[in-house]
């Protein structure tokens, strides 16, 4: 008898149907073989299922067994397969009944088995979720230590299960699995705020411009200016994560199985790697290619803070990402691609050794190149503040005031461009929907010619421009605002 289960295979964060298939040759010597690319974790799942099974109080069948992951041209990895190859088995072996087969057919479901057939979580129960709401199917099955990514997907019946007799059970209708109720992502507060930060109100104004359109910003300054601190109050500024949004970030974090409850929320991502850290774990990849830090950090912010001191290799890598907003891995066996739409805010001293530039230090925007240069927007001054303003000094923009005026731009420049951020828009967008005054666009080819700036800043600088206008209430770009942005753009080519 051949029996199939419903299960997932991950393609990037994406989750594509996995089937189990189970089938026993009676009369045959005992024993088991696990065909469709299984690596070395899958290979190993039939042990505890075995286990699990018999701990379970349920029999094993006789005959030689054979399990099929289909489809087979696909590496299979990890342990979520120990639920459904269990229920396959014991469909074969009649122990669950018709029922429990057609119920069975309508559902797909994910696990991995301890000895004694509890059910442990998995990685990406938030892209199963995904493929059984986009699906027509009656449900999913999973570890109930993955109840709360699982259910914030909306679509899809989640059924958590702590052990393995709770499905055979509910397969046969003996038991219950009572669904999961959805949850509501929360709004979480933040905690960090602008109003902390004084005597900086040029730079508050710069993150504000970045916060509306999605523009990337480089803070150039001393050591103890607040670069750290303003860099770390803006995903404050930043409008709540949509529902999609929210899911999206939640997949990649599933991905690598840190999708804890604390997680699941509204507040766009904040991810800071220490100047260590290698391309791998900054972009992604591996044998088994996983997500990087850019992909965490999407629908947010990823904060490269003392920028130079990342290895060169390191930042190259960064180019490709900051314009496709994504990240394609390939390997022999195939590529994986992962989404990467952020914000990147990076900060630096002028020089290796904090002081200004000059003799005595190299200066360190030197060690940058300027192809990944010229794909930050914002370049910012955060000047030293002298004591005596500090000790005299007003509180400036809060958090909330700041918030709720890059709201008020996003709502402009979604109302006009359906939805797309300024930071995202094409030359041919911008053409057509910019509204950019004559003698603005007159002014900003003249400074494009005194800069001697690429052809690619041409289209960054009128984004920017096309934010401030947005965030001053603005309808057409003029020469002030065109101003303003190539005054960010020159402040690192003094």
């Amino acid at each position: 008898m051949i029996c199939s289960v419903s299960s997932f295979v991950l393609d990037g964060i994406e989750a594509m149907t996995c089937q189990v298939e189970v089938a026993i040759t009676p009369g045959q010597v005992a024993g088991t073989s696990i065909v469709g690319l299984p690596d070395a974790a899958v290979r190993e799942s039939i042990e505890r299922v075995r286990a699990a099974v018999l701990n379970s109080g349920y029999a094993w069948p006789d005959g030689y067994i054979t399990i099929n992951l289909a489809p087979a041209s696909v590496r299979k990895e990890g342990p979520v397969y120990d639920l459904p190859i269990a229920i396959a088995v014991l469909m074969a072996g009649r122990t669950i009944d018709s029922t429990g087969l057609e119920k069975a057919r309508r559902i797909h479901m994910a696990g991995e088995l301890a000895l004694d057939g509890a059910i442990r979580t998995i990685r990406g129960a938030t892209s199963l979720a995904v493929l059984g709401s986009n699906g027509q199917i009656d449900g999913i099955v999973i570890p109930s230590g993955n109840t709360v990514e699982a259910s914030t997907v909306q679509g899809v019946p989640v059924y958590p299960a702590v052990h393995l007799s709770e499905v055979v059970a509910w397969l046969n209708d003996q038991g219950t699995l009572k669904p999961a109720v959805y949850s509501q992502v929360p709004v979480n507060s933040h905690t960090e705020d602008f109003v902390d930060v004084f005597a900086q109100e040029g730079a508050k104004r710069a993150l504000a411009v970045a916060a509306a359109g999605c523009h990337n910003v480089l803070l150039l300054g001393p050591p103890g200016t607040g670069k750290s601190m303003l860099s770390r109050c803006l995903t404050g500024i930043l409008p709540p994560l949509t529902n999609q949004q929210a899911v999206e970030v939640l997949q990649v974090r599933s991905c690598l199985g840190l999708a804890e409850s604390s997680t699941c929320t509204h507040v766009p991502p904040f991810r800071s790697p220490h100047h260590s850290a290698t391309a791998a774990s900054i972009i992604g990849g591996g044998s088994n290619p996983r997500p990087g830090e850019i992909s965490l950090a999407h629908n947010g912010v990823l904060f490269l803070d003392e920028l130079p001191e990342f290895p060169r290799a390191v930042l190259e890598t960064l180019r490709q990402p900051l314009e496709e907003h994504a990240v394609t891995i390939a390997r022999a066996a195939g590529a994986v691609r992962y989404p990467a739409r952020c914000l990147l805010i990076a900060a630096m001293n002028p020089t290796r050794d904090g002081r200004s530039p000059g003799r005595r230090g190299a200066d360190a925007m030197a060690m940058l190149s300027a192809p990944l240069l010229d794909r930050i927007d914002l370049h910012v001054e955060v000047p030293s503040v002298p004591f005596r303003v500090l000790r005299q000094a007003r509180r400036g923009k809060s958090t909330r005031e700041l918030a709720s005026t890059v709201q008020s731009a996003r709502d402009r420049m979604c109302a006009r461009q359906g939805g797309i951020l300024n930071g995202h828009l094409t030359g041919r967008e911008l053409d057509q929907q910019g509204l950019f005054d004559h003698d603005a666009l007159d002014s900003l080819e003249e400074a494009m010619q005194l800069l001697d700036l690429s052809a690619r800043a041409w289209n960054r600088l009128r984004r920017v421009a096309r934010s401030i206008a947005d965030l001053d209430g603005f309808e057409r770009v003029s020469v002030a605002q065109v101003s303003e942005a190539v005054q960010y753009r020159s402040a690192s080519l003094e």
